[in-house]
């Protein structure tokens, strides 16, 4: 039996968060964001750091309590039985599949200009067989570097992860150096600080792109099963990488409302367009004729999006190992690797992976992706709090402060972005939890799990919820919605809807039988994986 092995520290797991949340899109993230909110999307940042914050620390209790892999999918195993962690899980899983796919045609897109033989025809977007098969390679790359151990896994990353902080400082350190304005923050002709005021400070962190940039905190949560000292290293990585990654974004920001020249924001912020392949901020390199830093842009480009997608492979194989023991994948993808990884489960992504180049449009392969993540944040709030009562004793080297509050807060910070991202967006997350019921109820008979008890009862409160977010989210503004409901009502609702859920969910936690029950099969798992050393750094 091949055991895996705990070796990411603390600059590792921190840089595993960060690579989630600086992706590629710091490129285009300043733009967005002032164009809803002008000079006052530094503020939009700073409820984007909060709100993440929020989230993050109450998986920081959880993982470091619990250091499983793919934490995101067994948590819920843990607070509110099966067919919630299946829900999570597979919805997560889904999302995952989709984000290396993502990060690999962004990263032919930054290509094309020096290989114009992978898309069919310029400026259509359609990958020619040749750029389909360049993709499969560089998934089957992310593969092959995790396959090699999780400790060269980390290693390669905090080598990217590095450029991709670096190249981001220098950038914004030459603009502010060299063409920063700051009248551009208080000018009268475009508004003042704050033009579209409250309404467009918060629609920056809902459409805007805000909050969505601090979303891949969560890969962290993934490889925690893997960390050193997990009770120190987890709590701590999550903290430094959100803060890390705040401090970045608000840079670039401020470096670029600094670097806009008037005549380009005469018909104001909204209305701000500045064009170049890799986005607004190597418009602003070329306008003033930097081009070695344009230049160094591509590179960062090419980097951060590999990152990512080497990232996302990497969490990925953990949550498909979870769901192997929650029951939902066969017990075969539950095997480890003399490197100690998850080597089918990571092989079985690779496939998956693979096949969103062939059977889907690029478009609907991102709407999949922000569908099938978003509703995995939930997890957090509700678990931290049942395993307070259900682990009461239990030491915690980190406790979320004013828990019951803390999560609750959490908690409406979830369904407001599973919200703000769309009926669009919404509409495939029912389609796609619906796929993983279906499979769920089937695999029990093929695999052979028929005597698998479902936990019922304890995810009622997720027929609410589901019902009521896409409810409001039909009736509401985002994403192609009918716009029935005015902005702002539909945030109350959403936040009422979001307080009686979590009320509700805390009561159907699970029994304290079935919750020693899982605690041991737990137990017995974490003896054949782990040997005595690891489990007891």
């Amino acid at each position: 039996m091949h055991h895996m092995k705990r070796e990411i520290g603390l600059i590792g797991l921190t840089f595993v968060a960060i690579s989630g949340m600086i992706g590629s899109g710091w490129l285009f993230a300043p733009l967005q964001a002032s164009q809803y909110a002008g000079p006052a999307s530094l503020i939009s940042w700073g409820i984007g750091a909060v709100a993440m914050l929020l989230l993050a620390v109450t998986f920081a209790e959880i993982s470091a309590m619990l250091p499983v892999p793919g934490g995101i999918a067994r948590v819920p195993q843990f607070s509110h039985g099966n067919v919630v962690s299946m829900a999570m899980g597979w919805s997560a899983w889904v999302g995952y599949n989709t984000t290396a796919p993502i990060e690999v045609e962004a990263m032919l897109h930054y290509l094309a200009p020096h290989a114009d033989w992978l898309y069919v025809g310029e400026g259509t977007g359609t990958l020619s067989g040749w750029g389909i098969a360049i993709c499969t390679g560089l998934l089957l790359v992310f593969t092959l570097i995790n396959a090699a151990g999780v400790k060269f896994f980390a290693y390669l990353n905090s080598t990217l992860t590095w450029a991709k902080i670096g190249i981001p400082l220098l950038l914004a350190g030459v603009i502010i150096v060299t063409i920063f304005d700051s009248g551009n923050f208080t000018s009268e002709t475009t508004g003042g600080f704050a033009p579209y005021g409250v309404q467009g400070i918060l629609a920056a962190v809902s459409s805007g792109g805000v909050i969505f940039a601090f979303i891949g905190f969560r890969h962290a949560i993934d490889m925690a099963g893997e960390t050193k000292n997990p009770k120190f290293t987890i709590p701590a990585a999550l903290l430094l990488a959100v803060g890390i990654a705040f401090l970045l974004y608000t840079l670039l920001q401020t470096a670029f409302i600094g670097a806009v020249q008037p005549d380009q924001v005469a018909n104001g912020w909204k209305n701000l367009s500045l064009g170049h392949q890799l986005g607004p901020m190597a418009a602003i390199a070329s306008a003033i004729g930097m081009l070695w830093l344009v230049s160094l842009l591509n590179v960062g480009a090419v980097a951060s999006t590999f990152a990512a997608g080497l990232v996302s492979s990497g969490s990925n194989g953990r949550l498909a190992l979870a769901l192997a023991q929650n029951g939902f994948f066969s017990r075969f993808f539950m095997q480890i690797s003399s490197r100690g990884v998850p080597l089918y489960a990571l092989l079985l992504n690779f496939v998956v992976s693979s096949l969103f180049f062939i059977l889907m449009p690029f478009n609907e392969v991102v709407a999949l992706n922000g569908a099938a993540i978003v509703l995995s944040f939930i997890v957090g709030p509700i678990a931290v709090v049942a395993l307070r009562q259900l682990l009461p004793d239990h030491p915690r080297s980190f406790k979320v402060p004013a828990v019951k509050l803390t999560a609750g807060a959490a908690f409406i910070v979830a369904t407001l972005v599973v919200y703000w991202s769309g009926w669009d967006t919404i509409w495939r997350l029912g389609l796609a939890l619906l796929v993983g019921f279906i499979w769920f109820a089937v695999g029990r008979w093929v695999m052979g799990r028929k005597h698998i008890v479902l936990d019922l009862a304890e995810a009622v409160w997720l027929i609410p919820y589901v019902i009521g977010v896409a409810l409001i989210s039909y009736l509401g503004h985002f994403g192609n919605g009918i716009g029935v409901i005015p902005f702002g009502w539909d945030q109350m609702l959403l936040t009422a809807l979001a307080i009686a859920v979590f009320w509700y969910a805390q009561r159907c936690k699970l029994s304290k039988d079935k919750f020693d029950r899982y605690m041991e099969e737990e137990r017995i798992f974490e003896r054949a994986e782990f040997d005595a050393k690891d489990i007891t750094e």
